[in-house]
Order: C-alpha cells, then sequence, then structure tokens
C-alpha cells in the first residue's frame, strides 16, 4: 500500500507544469511540524529555516555571521548587546523589531520547546530600543553565539493573532495555527504544507537580503522509499535528493544526468539504553533492569562489529567512532576520548556472564526507519551481533513522525539515537543529551534517563567555564566519565552523499543542510 501512495504522489509531481527556476526536491522523511521552536530535529530546522531567521546566521563553512542582527559585542561577561537590520519585514508584511526578539526568545524558553535549553542559556532578552536587544546572562556563556544561533525568530503580533504563543507539544501531538503556517523574515515563504505529501515555498519578493541563486519556488516531497527516491531523480521528476541511500551512491555516480556531492556530517549516530527504570517496559526480565550494570553495558557495546557496518551496510560512508561529539573537535580531537572499546565476543560473554546474565535476555530496540542512514537496518544488524550473547531483541522501526513522540514519553528500552547540527563545540551534546535530567531542556534527549553526579557536575562546571584551557579539561573529564561508564553506545559519524541533477548546482556543508537561496537550476 505505502508503494502505491508513493508512486502516486510521485506521479502527480511529474505531471505538474515544471519551470527552470522551481528546485524539487526530497527526502525520505517529512518535517514534523512548522512550528519552529516546537522541535529540534534537523530535517524539520531545515525547511523551518528557509521561512524564519536568526538573528546570526552561518556561512558555507560553518562561521558565524550577521543574520537579522547587523553587527554585536560583548558588553561585558555578562551582558551582549545586539543591533538589528533595519527595514526587516515579516512576510505578513509587519516590521520585525526588537519587541520580537524579546517575544521569540521568550516562547523558545517555554517548557513545550525542543530548544529551550539553547533558549534559556543566552539569558533574558531586554528592549533598549525598537532596533536595539541586549541579553543578560546569569553566569558566562562560552558558547553563547551558537546557543543562539539555534533560535528562530518570529511575529509576536502574528503570533498573538493566531493564539500560538506557546510551541505546541508534539509529544501530545498536539496541533496549532503553527503546525501548518508560517510567517519568517526568510527568503522563502510557505505557500501551502500537505504532511507527508508536499510542502511547497514560494520566493519572498521582498526579502532585505540578497538571495544568491535563482530558485523561485520549492516543491518538496517526501519519499520513503530508497527506490523509488532514486527513481524519481534519475527519471527527472525531482531534481535533488538529499539522502540517497549509501548502496545506490556508486550507480549514481555513473549515471549521465546525474551527480552526486559528498561530504562528512556534523553527527554521532548512538545507542542508548534505559538505566532510569527500576524494571525495563519491554523486556522478560523482572524486577530488575539490567541496563542499570555497566558490565551489560559493556558487553552489549563489545559485541558489535562496526566494521561489518561500516564496510557492509554503509558502503564505506562512515567514520566509526567512541566519541559521542557530532564532531571530533568537540573532543578536542582527542584520540583516546576518540577510541572504541573493541570487538571482542569473548570479553562481551564474560562480561554477560559476570553481570549474572549468562543466557541473556529479551528486550526491545526502538529505531527510526526514515530519519539516519540505513537506521532500521542497522538496528536489525545490531540484534543479529547482540544474538550472540544471547540477547534477543526485538526491532520496532517507526517513521520519524511516530518514532519521536514516543521516545519523548520515553516509552522505549533500548533507542537509536543521532545528534548533531553546525555546532562542533560539546556543549550542545552534553548538556541536552547528556546531563541528568532536569529543568530548562537540561537532559531533555536524555532518554536512557541516566544519571551520574560526577558527569554532571563535570559538565555543569563546563557550561559556565569561561577561561578555555580550565573549560577544555572539564569537557574531557566529563567525556572520559561517560566513555568509562557506559551510558551510551556510540557507533558512527555519517558521511552525507547528497545526489543531483547535473542541472543543479548546490552547497553542501557539514550540518547537512540545504540552503535554498544559495541553489542553482540551471536550463
Amino acid at each position: 500500500m505505502k508503494r502505491l501512495v508513493v508512486a502516486a504522489v510521485i506521479g502527480t509531481l511529474g505531471s505538474t507544469v515544471v519551470h527552470a527556476q522551481t528546485l524539487r526536491w526530497a527526502s525520505q522523511g517529512d518535517p514534523q511540524t512548522m512550528d519552529p521552536h516546537s522541535q529540534n530535529e534537523s530535517l524539520t530546522n531545515q525547511m523551518n529555516g528557509q521561512v524564519y531567521e536568526r538573528l546570526t546566521s552561518l556561512d558555507r563553512q560553518l562561521n558565524i555571521v550577521p543574520g537579522l542582527a547587523s553587527e554585536w559585542q560583548q558588553v561585558s561577561p555578562l551582558v551582549w548587546r545586539f543591533k538589528l537590520r533595519p527595514n526587516v519585514k515579516f512576510h505578513d508584511g509587519s516590521p520585525f523589531t526588537a519587541d520580537d526578539v524579546v517575544y521569540s526568545i521568550q516562547r523558545a524558553q517555554q517548557k513545550t520547546s525542543q530548544v529551550n535549553n539553547y533558549a534559556v542559556a543566552v539569558g533574558t532578552p531586554r528592549k533598549v530600543d525598537d532596533l536595539t536587544v541586549e541579553f543578560q546572562l546569569a553566569a558566562p556563556n562560552p558558547i553563547f553565539l551558537q546557543h543562539l544561533n539555534g533560535l528562530w525568530m518570529m511575529s509576536r503580533s502574528w503570533s498573538e493573532k493566531n493564539k500560538v504563543t506557546r510551541p505546541l507539544d508534539f509529544a501530545a501531538k498536539e496541533e496549532s495555527f503553527a503546525s501548518l503556517h508560517a510567517n519568517g523574515t526568510g527568503p522563502y515563504m510557505l505557500a501551502s504544507r500537505a504532511p507527508g505529501i508536499r510542502t511547497t515555498y514560494r520566493r519572498n519578493p521582498a526579502y532585505w537580503g540578497r538571495i544568491e541563486g535563482n530558485v523561485q519556488e520549492i516543491v518538496f516531497t517526501p519519499i520513503a522509499n530508497d527506490a523509488t527516491r532514486l527513481a524519481a531523480l534519475v527519471s527527472g521528476e525531482v531534481d535533488f535528493v538529499l539522502d540517497p541511500s549509501p548502496r545506490d551512491v556508486p550507480r549514481l555516480k555513473n549515471t549521465p544526468g546525474v551527480k552526486v556531492i559528498e561530504g562528512p556530517e556534523n553527527r554521532i549516530v548512538f545507542i542508548g539504553m534505559d538505566q532510569g527504570r527500576d524494571e525495563l517496559l519491554y523486556s522478560n526480565v523482572k524486577g530488575k533492569n539490567p541496563f542499570k550494570d555497566v558490565r551489560v553495558r559493556r558487553a552489549l557495546y563489545q559485541a558489535i562489529d562496526i566494521e561489518t557496518i561500516r564496510s557492509r551496510l554503509m558502503n564505506g560512508q562512515s567514520f566509526p567512532t567512541g566519541g559521542m561529539t557530532p564532531s571530533p573537535k568537540g573532543a578536542y580531537n582527542d584520540p583516546e576520548l576518540e577510541r572504541r572499546l573493541p570487538y571482542d565476543l569473548a570479553e562481551a560473554r564474560k562480561l554477560m556472564q559476570e553481570a549474572g546474565y549468562p543466557d541473556g535476555f529479551e528486550v526491545q530496540l526502538d529505531c527510526p526507519n526514515n530519519r539516519y542512514i540505513n537506521d532500521d537496518a542497522i538496528c536489525v544488524a545490531l540484534a543479529s551481533m547482540w544474538a550472540q550473547l544471547k540477547v534477543k531483541v526485538k526491532v520496532l522501526a517507526q517513521p520519524r513522525v511516530t518514532y519521536f513522540p514516543k521516545m519523548q514519553k520515553y516509552d522505549l528500552s533500548m533507542y537509536m539515537l543521532g545528534w548533531g547540527g553546525d555546532v562542533t563545540d560539546a556543549e550542545t551534546t552534553l548538556t541536552p543529551v547528556m546531563r541528568n535530567p532536569g529543568e530548562n531542556g537540561i537532559g531533555s534527549w536524555n532518554w536512557g534517563r541516566s544519571r551520574n553526579d560526577k558527569f554532571d557536575a563535570l559538565a555543569a562546571q563546563s557550561s559556565v567555564e569561561a577561561d578555555p584551557k580550565k573549560r577544555e579539561l572539564l569537557v574531557k573529564s566529563a567525556l572520559r566519565e561517560w566513555k568509562e561508564q557506559v551510558h551510551t553506545i556510540p557507533l558512527h559519524r555519517q558521511v552525507i552523499p547528497w545526489a543531483a541533477r547535473s542541472n543543479v548546482n548546490v552547497v553542501h556543508r557539514a550540518d547537512n543542510w540545504l540552503e535554498v537561496q544559495w541553489v542553482t537550476v540551471g536550463k
């Protein structure tokens, strides 16, 4: 049935009148919501990022450059001042002012926001005048600009008019006007949104900035099936594919009319385990939780033949690692922190026996099937490897739209998660993904709900340490403690291949972000 639906969508797409300056692109997934503060997920951010903008922006090398703010300065260790661009308008024609900045930060700081930990980290915004905003920090923030760069600016008047002053609660399946509508200041305007079918944008004729490319219209179509997505590109029904399957890349490189653009992604893919409950939700072990035993966690890690995953599943398109930061730079390129525990079945079996599980146990592994490269196939491969420890793993693979709300409710025992984006610093992984769950988004993505007070104290100190050398020691010590306790099982960093028609020119960035205003579509 799914294939028929996809075919119908492709057929409709192929029958539309296509102009030279229309970019038709596809990915295996679909944006989760048009509310820019509700979800912190790469494709969702990428699509919303064509409409909404931030005070800062990123260039091709991920350097922070001016965005809606033309300039800024750190007035004191705890105060930052930003000068806003004049004459910027939202898509509904209303002016962009300091009131919108204060409102947007406060909205992003609410509990239903998945970027609230970033928003809280930038402190309290204050309007100085219509085009000047100051941020008052409670403590030094060594990566203030990186945190601010994750926060989209919304119109206060539009939000109040449409009753969307609070980010929608996606995990609770909440809907609001912002689910399907948008009003930003960006180079493209949302024209229509049909979840799971098609999302279209048109160029903003009143955009304040310079658009380098020639795309007038964007037509995005989610195509879950790898073969169908590939066929759409080869036939010319779509112009660009964000996520071709690695196994198809060699064929695409030899296909007339198609080109492959490759580059490493700033993202770590790992396996998490429920270490919070006294008894797992999905296991035959009763009265205790095997994942609370570091020997079990280490055994599972050492039973993974990562080279087989790299060579056979990923076609060499991955970098296996023992690190937990999206980029090695986050661990200051420390080789010890990057080194994996060795693949050693004999040692893994010994650890399982010492932990009291010589005959293994049953458990469920939740995975997305349209979020990361070969995500569900990797989970199936892991289940096969863990079977050698007599651990019987049931893999439950679901689309991202179902998967993420389930995980955010902690309805899990084991799970796959990828974490990355445009920031190479460890902070934006340590605080939301690894720290003990707490207030203001701390540990909000620590779905395994591990608690390690030694790690937490080191990570918390690193978040406010202004001295670079002292901070490096704190970050490394925190990462070393996490690694020793095997709170998560790192797998690899992805190599991201993009595929496009030969007449389409794009800029490949390490955050796997397609910036449409840089795209040109030829005749």
